[in-house]
């Protein structure tokens, strides 16, 4: 008889997680490990607006944290740049090749040093500390990271006096819902859930964007603007709201300031004029202003999408203006919402210690703007002799795209990207060193679409040799000599560190208890209206339809419409030659670059595509499924066509962003984009574009 088999024990155990990536939901994650491998990433059951649900791209981490794609060992370029031809050497021998180059340029001038990074991850401790504290001690060019969401925090800032609005958890009870140039359905899934118990309650869901989105889809009515039009829809809806003195009275007398300037304003912009402006009938207009002025409460979410044009800054001041007019703010349900971020309050200061400047050679050393990198790569006095890539894939995300790599090329350019795979950047890296994914470091996250502090606990040991962003600075730091205590903090005492907070809203979250439960709500009410009476953080402390804060930047005060640049009304010379607006939203298989190589997500994508009206099609004698040109002066890409009534008439729709390496002509839709910025907050204008598609013979 043969003795029976012993069964390995398993050990399994629960790990607190949170999502990293740049999403307003930040989601609360539960991960299992069993014998020190994950073997299940699912929602946190117990977090409210999570409810243990996530998205099908982070429902399936395990893929992009198992990948056989992972970057596992420091690289060495032996290949000429762009081929992505490396060797594998250790992590002593990439950290003093790197740190002997940097003490070079630092001996002569440390702004040739520039970090690029951005939000590949959101956490405090891989993103916002010690690699601040590390360019900044070494006096390197500071970056202004301006290519999503800068213009739009301006507008905010300027109205409302930060980064505030309605509680996401309250948008069930509004009885109307305008979503603003957003697509909840690819970008913010657990909002949506929320709208759509709004919708089983009887609230009227009204869709504004330029495109047919999903979300759009399953809304009661969709009015297809032109892009870059946002804000003189918003001025028309005040045109008729005041001239048929529909707002509210005693709302706009206490609690804001100027209304009697945008009476005036607002007289400019009658829905006729405004009709010819966005591309909507002037009796929609009216519609729409009517109903949203006589329907409590109502609730606009609006995204970032709109502000990417020379006028977004304005857009958005716009658009916020009117819950003020209406007293939405008063409800709990009613309000806008761009983001919750500006209600948090961690220690940012702490985080990434300013004070470390003083010590570098040149205390107040240039900025540059992320978003014209190709421009400063190649045009910058005195150059830039050396880049640190991270949380970041700029040769894909970047706009005008041929400038990009141009820069990127440059020989004498020393390139470092910490990864943690083979993205487009890394092609033209001298040195690639391999990063760890959410569930092999420590992290503390806000968010910007809900009231939640998050906590990350590692639940698996870094796969091959990668490290965290925060441990490859703490090693580079020691190289170059930095010898202040702040470069040898842990990970866990950085996370303490985030939440020495003065704001009250803060207060009684510590880390050891977050990182237990691995989340806390803010200290708000539970049905929480922020200015139902006023208190908005401007000068004033109202609500600034007239801004001497705007003004004092060279603004106009008062609500404007500034026109995109690229736009018949604009430039009609260039009209002529490009005719097509395009867009290129997110496509909900990808999360801006990230996730973009899984096979999963690629199996779900297709192939780059361009969503085209079958007028425009007609025109140009394209059919669908045809292999088409999208161009203008700056550049060109491929796509297939798909011809319907997605795109409005005049406008076109490139879903992105997809990596270069694997499209079939290797450019995406960034390579014509342009690198001009927003009016406000020197963002990037992605969706200020102008473009002619042509049918290409190619194929």
């Amino acid at each position: 008889m043969l003795a029976p088999v012993k069964k390995t024990p398993v050990e399994r155990r629960l790990v607190r997680a949170a999502c990293p990536h740049d999403c307003p939901d930040t989601c609360a994650m539960q991960i299992t490990v069993e014998n020190g491998v994950a073997v299940k990433v699912e929602g946190a059951k117990d977090h409210p607006f999570t409810a243990g649900t996530l998205c099908t791209k982070v429902a399936k981490y395990l893929e992009r944290t198992y990948s056989k794609e992972r970057l596992l060992h420091p690289l060495k370029r032996v290949g000429s740049k762009g081929k992505g031809e490396f060797e594998r050497f250790s992590w002593d021998e990439a950290l003093d090749t790197i740190a002997a180059k940097f003490k070079a340029i630092a001996a002569d001038d440390p702004q040739g040093i520039l970090p690029y990074d951005y939000a590949g991850t959101m956490g405090y401790v891989q993103w916002h500390s010690m690699g601040r504290r590390f360019f900044n001690r070494l006096g390197a060019s500071r970056l202004d990271r301006t290519i999503c969401s800068s213009a739009g925090k301006a507008g905010m800032k300027i109205t409302l006096g930060g980064g505030f609005g309605m509680d996401p958890e309250r948008f069930d009870d509004a009885k109307l819902i305008l979503i603003w140039g957003s697509n909840p359905i690819v970008s913010n899934l657990h909002l949506w859930s929320r709208v759509q118990e709004a919708k089983r309650r009887g609230a009227k869901l009204v869709a504004i964007d330029p495109y047919r989105s999903l979300s759009a889809e399953k809304c009661h009515e969709h009015l297809a603007l032109l892009p870059g039009t946002d804000a003189a829809l918003a001025l028309a809806m005040m045109h008729v709201i005041i001239g048929e003195d529909l707002h509210d009275r005693d709302y706009v007398e206490k609690y804001t300031l100027g209304f009697e300037q945008l009476k005036e304003r607002a007289k400019e912009y009658p829905p006729e004029k405004v009709a010819k402006i966005t591309g909507l009938a002037a009796e929609r207009i009216v519609a729409l202003a009517r109903e949203y002025a006589g329907t409590r409460p109502a609730a606009i979410r609006l995204n970032y999408g709109l502000q990417r044009h020379a006028g977004g800054g304005m857009a958005v001041r716009n658009i916020l203006c009117l819950p003020a007019l209406t007293g939405d703010w008063r409800h709990p349900a009613g309000g806008a919402l761009l983001a919750t971020s500006g209600f948090f309050g961690m220690n940012d200061a702490k985080l990434e210690r300013p004070d470390l400047l003083q010590k570098a050679k040149n205390p107040d050393p240039r900025t540059i703007n992320m978003a014209a990198i190709g421009d400063a790569l190649l045009e910058a006095k005195p150059p830039i002799r050396a880049l640190y890539v991270y949380n970041s894939n700029p040769v894909a995300v970047a706009p005008d795209s041929g400038k990009v790599i141009r820069g990127f090329s440059r020989e004498d350019l020393f390139t470092v990207v910490h990864e943690q795979f083979p993205t487009d950047t890394c092609d033209y890296a001298d040195i690639v060193l391999p990063a760890t994914t959410q569930l092999e470091h420590y992290d503390v996250h806000t968010a910007y679409g809900h009231l939640y502090v998050m906590a990350n606990s590692p639940a698996i040991e870094p796969v091959g040799e990668s490290l965290p962003n925060s441990e490859a600075f703490r090693r580079l730091a020691a190289r170059m000599g930095f010898t202040e205590d702040c470069f040898r903090d842990s990970d866990e005492d950085i996370c303490r560190q985030a939440l020495e907070s003065s704001s009250p809203r803060m207060q009684g979250i510590k880390w050891d208890s977050l990182k237990e439960k691995g989340w806390q709500r803010l200290e708000v009410p539970e049905r929480f209206a922020p200015f139902a009476e006023g208190n908005f953080g401007t000068p004033s402390g109202k609500c600034e339809f007239y801004s001497e804060t705007a003004e004092s930047m060279g603004m106009d005060p008062l609500p404007t419409f500034i026109a995109p640049r690229e736009s018949a009304q604009s430039n009609a010379a260039l009209a002529k030659k490009y005719p097509l607006a395009i867009i290129s939203p997110p496509n909900r298989h990808f999360l801006n670059s990230s996730f973009a190589n899984l096979p999963f997500a690629i199996a779900e994508a297709g192939e780059p595509s361009l969503d085209i009206h079958p007028a425009d099609a007609g025109a140009r004698g394209i059919g669908e499924g045809d292999t088409v040109r999208i161009f203008n002066d700056r550049g060109s890409f491929t796509a297939k066509a798909r011809v319907g009534d997605k795109a409005r008439e005049g406008v076109v729709v490139a879903l992105s962003v997809w990596w270069k390496k694997l499209s079939a002509d290797r450019r995406n839709a960034n390579d014509v984009t342009s690198q001009s910025i927003t009016d406000i907050g020197r963002g990037a204008t992605f969706y200020d574009c102008l473009v002619e598609v042509k049918k290409d013979a190619a194929g």
